[in-house]
């Protein structure tokens, strides 16, 4: 895209001015539940405030998203619409195969989902740690509430980047039916990727393509009881979702990496474990040498080379395998104007699973090997152990990727149950009441399937000859040996016995309950002289419990240990709305509202002795109109977020991490490696600098520890917002909001990432960043399986702090023409900064139009949404409804490693430089029909356009077959056909 970047923000300012309209826009009154004390017409809430209040509008700038934008979209899941809001960050979703849990969660602000409270009608709605989107049945969404800056006075801990709340239709007389079906459709047409890949000798993906098909159909049924006194309404859903692999795409086929020194264009590469078999022995007279496996099939061995690198990319998954079912029902009924009785059950059932390329006998274990080991051959003996006739034993690492096995697959299912209920109603004329209770728990299985247990591989490694048979020395548990030193690999038995699954079960609950009473102090005459309304007031309180428990199976607690935990709060709230000044000439109001909470947090597990938190969180809001066409707004808040279970009580333990040594032998030869004196810091001795001898972190992934800590403080965070809302008289169905928002969080819960541990070291020198680098003891390497190889500390704790400020942009517009009405309708965010500060007092980094590296997935300067929708006047048989066209606009990215910033500078790139700013086109129709029925079609990414290809070691956050998923369009163009119906 030719057109600068400034240019584009400032066409996208003006376009908000100009246009917008009734499907995504800003929030400023919305419909909601009554009291019996005030009438049904002028009683409102909104999001982020208990006040109700006739005509009351948002002190903070809230996006709502109705049920009209989600079917325009296609959208049969809640997360892929709100992925598509400029205030959102993809995160985990149906398209992330590798380090996916199943679930799905939204990001606020880029500061973390767990910094972003989800409620159902301003209720949370499962456990903190069990929040999964899927579990939202989007047919029956009303509207969806994006509150962006601190709501933790209001809703408690979490609301620490805001709020999205989801507003679902409770009542129904009669029957709603929702149908879809969509595919993707896509032309593999990228020459330069195809003929790298061919040149590597890999299949090509097909040309044109269709795949990833997805069903949906949901129905709601619903009527009045006892003459409208109450309503009952039961809904059911299923969808289904069928898998797209990684070799049906061009830019995944296989995995990329940079094929210079400089990145200047692509390679295909892979994992250094590979099918033919490597050795890195650990002692004998070759001890630091590289191996494989002869490529022709012979028991010798030749140096080991990156060329023979493994293909994982084309069984790993795009697009997960997915089925979904979704049951519940509301009812309400009113005894009488005191006495509202409310309630709901829901219930979904998700299994899903993920793929990725065949398991192997990883590099970094010390594995023994007999030197009498009969599968060996003489010249293999000599290499290993400096004899043919020796009986002791070798240390080695192996490597051997299962390439005649099947792919790894993570069979996932969450079951999850919530019900709420209460009561609600009317004191007197002055005072309401509402007295609630929440239960719901999440239930999360795991089966890993087709992996091998590197315990059993290490048995079967030692094999001896009794009775001219080769067997196992040990012959426990039906052990098979396996014959690794050929490239044919082990038999199907020997693969048969060292394959293992493992189980994996999660149970969360939570328990709410929440009693606050409103009132109008007016009615005691309690009001400011200069305002026509008085005060209004909420008193509440709130208890929460939240549990964990997390059992492992017998094998995997032969390396972890099985976690658990619970975290109790009691709270007390209060808000207070004072109408200052109003109908006074330039003042058609002023109003202001205060809010406080305070939380008392008893955290405990069975391997930890309780501790107690006390926090605090409060907001100040002012709003003041001169006229009807103009309102300012302003808001502080004082927000908090305590640590979770997880983060609390995860057991520690070594896992696998983005990491690529710079130390290592293939880095140390490259323009502008590391000197002898910065690897010295990172635990490298002179001797195997020189000769480079330190293993290179595979397919760039090394290994951290990471795990809970039971002395967590809680976070706390102050944000600040204020813009304004214009909907002038003189210019009819115009309405236009600008807000600024700054978000300071200092304490922030995390951990300092491997690469940043590294990189900090080698450029700083840095005595904290080097002390959390543990080289292997033996050879230098920064991977291993446990504690005594190589790994980075990376556990759980209290750090620097997180700022994001930056504008939000929305506003609507009606136009009437003889031809019909045009609706515009747009949102759009410019990100000023996003800054991190790793630890107190040693510097910080800002990722405002970066990605990669520390910086993970891009995060540009500017953003929008606009659609623009054309609804005919034309009645003829043949016009359509209504057709919409959204523009969706994601701007550029440069690579953070590229820069000089010591917190980001890593492996450099002039491909992947920079990510051009990406238009996505839908398309979408309507058409109304008789008897009710709704016909809808649509387009999405209308014009095919490609993700972008990054190489595989920069995407260390949401990356997965070569580029960013969750973020860009990663399959192609979809089309969607949908059917709804009201009886």
């Amino acid at each position: 895209m030719k057109t600068s970047n400034r240019a584009l923000i400032m066409s996208g300012v003006a376009l908000a001015a100009l246009g917008t309209a009734c499907f995504i826009t800003p929030a400023f009154a919305q419909d909601a539940p009554v009291s019996a004390a005030e009438p049904e017409a002028t009683q409102v809430v909104v999001t982020g405030t208990r006040i109700r209040r006739p005509n009351l509008k948002s002190a903070s700038p809230i996006t709502s998203v109705d049920s009209k934008e989600v079917q325009l979209q296609g959208a049969i899941a809640v997360d892929s619409f709100l992925k598509t809001l400029p205030q959102v960050e993809a995160g985990n979703n149906e398209n992330q195969s590798n380090n996916s849990d199943g679930t799905a969660g939204v990001n606020l602000r880029s500061l973390g989902v767990n910094r972003s409270l989800v409620l159902i009608d301003g209720q949370r709605f499962l456990p903190t740690l069990g929040v999964d989107l899927n579990f939202i049945p989007a047919a029956l969404v009303e509207r969806t509430d994006v509150l962006t800056g601190g709501a933790s006075s209001v809703y408690g801990s979490d609301a620490m980047s805001g709020v999205v709340n989801f507003i679902m239709r409770k009542k129904l007389k009669g029957v709603r039916v929702d149908l879809q079906f969509s595919i993707y459709q896509h032309t593999n047409d990228d020459d330069s990727l195809r003929g790298v890949q061919k040149a590597k000798g890999i299949a090509l993906a097909k040309e044109n393509v269709w795949d990833g098909k997805k069903y949906d159909f949901n129905i709601a049924a619903g009527g009045d009881i006892d003459d409208g006194k109450g309503n009952v309404m039961a809904y059911f859903g299923y969808r289904k979702m069928e898998s797209v692999r990684q070799d049906a795409r061009d830019y995944s086929n296989c995995a990329l990496v940079f094929a210079d020194d400089a990145g200047s264009k692509f390679g295909c590469g892979g994992s250094g474990t590979h099918g033919l078999g490597f050795f890195t022995p650990q002692t004998g007279p070759n001890k630091g040498e590289a191996y494989a496996n002869n490529p022709d099939g012979s028991k010798t061995w030749v140096p080991n080379s990156s060329a023979y690198a493994y293909n994982y990319a084309p069984d790993n998954y795009l697009l997960r395998d997915s089925e979904r079912y979704q049951a519940g029902a509301f009812a309400n009924y009113a005894f009488n104007e005191h006495v509202e009785a409310y309630g709901s059950f829901m219930f979904m059932d998700d299994h899903s699973v993920s793929q990725v390329a065949p398991s192997a006998i990883w590099s970094g274990r010390d594995f023994v090997v007999n030197c009498d080991n009969p599968l060996m051959s003489d010249a293999q003996k000599m290499m290993l152990c400096g004899s043919t006739t020796s009986t002791a034993d070798a240390t080695t690492w192996l490597g051997l990727r299962a390439v005649t096995g099947t792919p790894r697959r993570n069979d996932m299912r969450h079951t999850n149950y919530r019900f709420a209920g209460g009561f609600r109603g009317a004191i007197n004329d002055t005072w309401s009441y509402d007295a609630n209770y929440m239960y719901a728990s999440t239930i999360a299985q795991s089966n890993y399937q087709n992996d091998i247990n590197q315990s059993k591989a290490a048995q079967a490694l030692q094999a001896v000859t009794v009775n001219g048979q080769v067997v196992c020395k040990d012959t426990s548990g039906g052990c098979v040996p396996i014959d690794v030193f050929s490239a044919k690999g082990p038999s199907a038995e020997g693969y048969a016995f060292i394959y293992a699954p493992t189980f994996t079960h999660n149970e969360q609950t939570i328990n709410v309950f929440n009693a606050f009473v409103s009132g109008n102090l007016g009615d005691y005459g309690i009001k400011s002289p200069w305002a026509d309304q008085g005060l209004a007031l909420v008193l509440g309180v709130e208890h929460r419990k939240e549990t964990l428990d997390i059992k492992l199976d017998e094998l995997q607690l032969s390396y972890a240990t099985n976690s658990d935990g619970k975290v109790s709060v009691e709270e007390v709230f209060t808000e207070l709305a004072v109408p200052i000044v109003s109908d006074k000439p330039w003042i058609y109001s002023l109003d202001a509202s205060l809010g406080y909470r305070t939380s008392n947090y008893d955290v405990s597990s069975s391997k930890s002795k309780g501790n107690s938190k006390k926090t605090e969180t409060s907001k100040i809001e002012v709003k003041y109109a001169p006229t009807r066409d103009i309102l300012f707004r302003a808001s502080y808040n004082k927000a908090m977020r305590a640590a979770n279970i997880n983060e609390l009580f995860s057991s520690q333990a070594v896992g696998n991490v983005a990491l690529t040594d710079p130390c290592s032998r293939s880095e140390i030869v490259k323009t502008g490696a590391p000197t002898a004196a910065q690897c010295a810091a990172t635990g490298v001795d002179a001797t195997k600098y020189d000769v480079s001898k330190i293993p290179d972190t595979l397919a760039g992934t090394g290994t951290a520890l990471s795990g809970g800590n039971p002395n967590l403080d809680p976070e706390t965070a102050k944000t600040t917002t204020f813009g304004l809302v214009f909907t002038p008289s003189a210019v009819r169905n115009l309405a236009v909001s600008v807000d600024y928002y700054k978000i300071h969080i200092d304490g922030y819960i995390g951990s300092v990432q491997a690469q940043t541990a590294v990189s900090q070291c080698i450029t700083t020198g840095d005595a904290f960043y080097c002390g959390l680098i543990h080289r292997n003891p033996n050879n230098g390497a920064l991977y291993g399986s446990d504690t005594k190889g190589g790994y980075v500390t990376s556990t759980n704790v209290n750090t620097g702090y997180l700022e994001t400020t930056g504008y939000d942009f929305s506003g609507s517009y009606l136009l009437d023409t003889q031809y019909g009405n045009v609706n515009f309708s747009m949102v759009g965010t410019l990100l000023e900064l996003l800054e991190t500060e790793v630890l107190p007092g040693l510097g910080s980094y800002d990722c405002k139009g970066l990605f990669g590296g520390a910086c993970g997935q891009p995060s540009p300067k500017w953003r929008h949404n606009l659609r623009t929708t054309w609804t005919p006047s034309s009645t003829s048989v043949w016009a359509p409804s209504s057709i919409s066209l959204n523009w969706r606009y994601f701007g550029e990215a440069k690579l953070a490693t590229n820069s000089t910033d010591k917190y980001l500078t890593g492996t450099k790139s002039t491909l992947n430089a920079k990510i051009e700013a990406y238009n996505y086109f839908d398309l979408a129709a309507t058409k109304n029909l008789p008897h009710g029925v709704v016909l809808r079609a649509g387009i999405n990414n209308l014009f095919d356009k490609d993700p972008p290809a990054i190489m595989a070691n920069l995407l260390f956050e949401n990356g997965n077959g070569n580029t960013f998923p969750s973020t860009y369009d990663a399959l192609g163009r979809m089309f969607f056909i949908g059917l709804s119906a009201a009886f």
